[in-house]
């Protein structure tokens, strides 16, 4: 049985104090005519990232809200999986695995974490309790790297299926991802099925084998759109999949540089209209900066780039295929890209879909009554 432990996040003083000189002595870059965020994070507005996140930010706020969350610790091999384990307030409480993207955080299931553990206390029926496990994903946040080559999706969701059952004693239970998320949730459906009794997505995590049939339209029109945006969107994917520890050598040593490439994305990402702070406070930006910051992970998390794309490739391109277990997909208007129901189909054993008008490419934190809504509304006849 492997070892868990529980966990509290704790910052010192000295952590803190090298943050804020090293925020206090950035060297912004000249604002050119014309610079605006299609040219990426502009320094104006960094500028006032950068003086809120040393004046004014609270981080040990910050971290107590965190450790509210109840944590722990569990090694299984050669990796130790930093996780939340929050137990569900009802009469038979289904286990629900929730897996983060890049460049969220575990942070993104605070805001969802209380309806689906006590739906009661939420206006919900306790029927439709869950525990809510939610690991850091290795090389994130309180999740060391192993250190090793191969640590892709298919590697970390054999990693959490350990987790699940010999760790923490679930014989079955359910699963939800959006971005890597998606991609983790997508391989515990296809390889860990006999014990998974259906999974949730908000983004596509696999990559359909296409048979004979044609492509619709509507499929033709989602391609392109992928395609589009990668071509004007994905350098960031390029470099971290290539090349991440040249990007984290920078970004690993210059706060305000982690901070222009990571809100740059919850900015482009979400359903903003332009303005990610209609969103996103500064202190829930900074929060989930924060913590690739202190546990100096941002090169780490990039690294999952590189062995995705090295081995199976982004989505699972390399390595396409069906994943039979019910699967419920939540399609948000404003993400990166929203495919046809048709498409999904091809890719899983779809039992739900539904188009939301609102909302991105963060649902647990954008829209996170609607995703619980969607979560519960799914899983129900599963249970």
């Amino acid at each position: 049985m492997a070892q868990v432990r529980p966990f509290r996040s704790v910052t010192s003083e000295a952590q803190l104090a090298d943050l804020h000189e090293r925020l206090a002595r950035t060297r912004f870059a000249p604002a050119l005519s014309g610079q605006d965020w299609t040219h990426g994070t502009p320094p104006g507005y960094l500028a006032e990232l950068v003086d809120y996140w040393r004046t004014k930010f609270d981080w040990p706020a910050a971290e107590r809200r965190l450790n509210e969350m109840p944590q722990f610790l569990a090694s299984i091999d050669d990796a130790t999986i930093h996780f939340v384990q929050a137990k569900g307030v009802g009469p038979r409480p289904l286990p629900l695995l929730f897996s983060h993207g890049w460049p969220g955080s575990f942070y993104e299931v605070h805001k969802i974490i209380g309806p689906l553990t006590d739906p009661a206390s939420h206006g919900g029926d306790p029927v439709d309790a869950f525990d809510v496990i939610a690991p850091s994903l290795p090389g994130f946040g309180f999740s060391p790297h192993p250190g090793t080559p191969g640590i892709n999706p298919t590697a970390i969701a054999a990693l959490f299926h350990r987790l699940m059952t010999e760790v923490l004693g679930y014989s079955r239970y359910a699963a939800q991802g959006g971005d890597f998320g998606a991609q983790v949730t997508s391989r515990l459906g296809r390889d860990h099925g006999s014990d998974v009794v259906g999974i949730h997505l908000n983004l596509m995590g696999a990559t359909p084998v296409i048979n004979s049939a044609p492509l619709t339209p509507a499929e033709q029109d989602f391609l392109a759109q992928a395609e589009k945006f990668f071509s004007e969107q994905g350098a960031y994917a390029q470099i971290q999949g290539t090349r991440p520890s040249t990007l984290g050598a920078a970004l690993a040593d210059s706060p305000a540089g982690l901070a222009s490439w990571i809100v740059e994305k919850f900015r482009a990402w979400s359903d903003s209209g332009g303005d990610v702070e209609s969103v996103f406070s500064k202190d829930e930006l900074l929060t989930d900066i924060t913590l690739y910051w202190l546990t100096n992970t941002i090169t780490s998390s990039a690294r999952l780039y590189y062995e995705t794309m090295h081995t199976e490739g982004m989505i699972g391109r390399h390595t396409p295929g069906y994943v039979s277990v019910p699967t419920g997909f939540a399609s948000f208007a404003h993400d990166n890209f929203t495919p046809p129901r048709s498409w999904v189909e091809r890719a899983y054993n779809l039992q739900r879909f539904t188009e939301f008008p609102h909302g991105g490419h963060f649902a647990a934190l954008e829209r996170p009554e609607d995703l619980v809504t969607e979560i519960r509304e799914f899983f129900r006849p599963l249970r």
